[in-house]
């Protein structure tokens, strides 16, 4: 660790907990993961652990399971070649708040890549779009644990955004890019239109439960991560996937994610 880290992890006293992608693939197990094989550097991460097995079976070679602690379900094998790991998130701020917390600390991860679902708001947009979250804004008070004094804004890893933005014009994927909202509501059911209309108002295209504390804790524990969707409903548009809808675009998305990692692995 650099002079500049060891003084903002004094400063903090946080040094025990930033990931330095080092010897921290080395512990033995934290309060939800309790690995029984390898977690590679890079993660998929849906919100359904039973997707992360699809992931894993539909397009990982070799897939090996190395968590079901909770049945939130972890696999690692190869794509291309390259090692990545898919493992459930769980819904919500917290539930993300807790797994890339832990996968950044304690298991040497580097990057995680949330593959997931979202409420678009674009006049363009279309069922099955990708977005990738710019930013995400909230309502959430998760960033106050930090004690800065100031509204925190959370971004993605710009190469990572880069190298996404890049993979989806190369499979010729449909796709946005812009700032999000991050709720603890699911847009589908919130009681009123008029909020999504203010956040709108404001620029954001897409709406999610995740997002927010997967960017801070990529930034506080020196990881790197990027937040990418596929529009599953246009609230305002009365428009919903269905199910075959559901599966033919998230295996497009995370195409979108394995090539991700493959253009920027050598990162790592």
């Amino acid at each position: 660790m650099s002079d500049y880290k060891k003084a903002i992890a004094a400063s903090t006293g946080s040094g025990s907990a930033r990931a330095t992608g080092a010897g921290a693939a080395g512990a033995a197990s934290t309060p939800h993961i309790a690995p029984e094989g390898p977690i590679a550097p890079s993660v998929l991460m849906p919100g359904d652990p039973l997707r992360a097995q699809y992931i894993a079976e539909r397009f990982l070679e070799n897939p090996v399971r190395f968590n079901s602690v909770r049945g939130m379900l972890g696999f690692t094998g190869t794509w291309k070649g390259v090692p990545v790991s898919a493992m459930g998130s769980g819904m919500g701020i917290p539930s993300m708040g807790i797994y890339s917390y832990e996968l950044f600390s304690a298991f040497g991860v580097r990057r995680i890549i949330r593959v997931g679902t979202c409420g678009g708001f674009g006049e363009d947009m279309s069922l099955g779009d990708v977005v990738f979250a710019q930013g995400s804004s909230t309502a959430s008070s998760w960033a106050e644990q930090y004690g800065l004094g100031g509204t925190f804004s959370a971004i993605p890893d710009f190469g990572l955004l880069e190298a996404g933005v890049a993979a989806a014009r190369a499979l010729g994927r449909r796709f946005a890019v812009g700032n999000t909202v991050c709720l603890d509501q699911f847009s589908r059911y919130h009681a009123e239109d008029q909020v999504w209309l203010k956040w709108m108002r404001m620029g954001i295209v897409a709406t999610d439960m995740e997002a927010y504390s997967l960017y801070c804790n990529a930034a506080y524990l020196g990881g790197k991560a990027l937040a990418m969707f596929a529009v599953s409903d246009l609230r305002l548009k009365g428009l919903h996937m269905d199910a075959a809808q559901r599966e033919r675009s998230l295996d497009s998305m995370i195409e979108v994610a394995l090539d991700t990692v493959l253009r920027t692995a050598p990162d790592c």
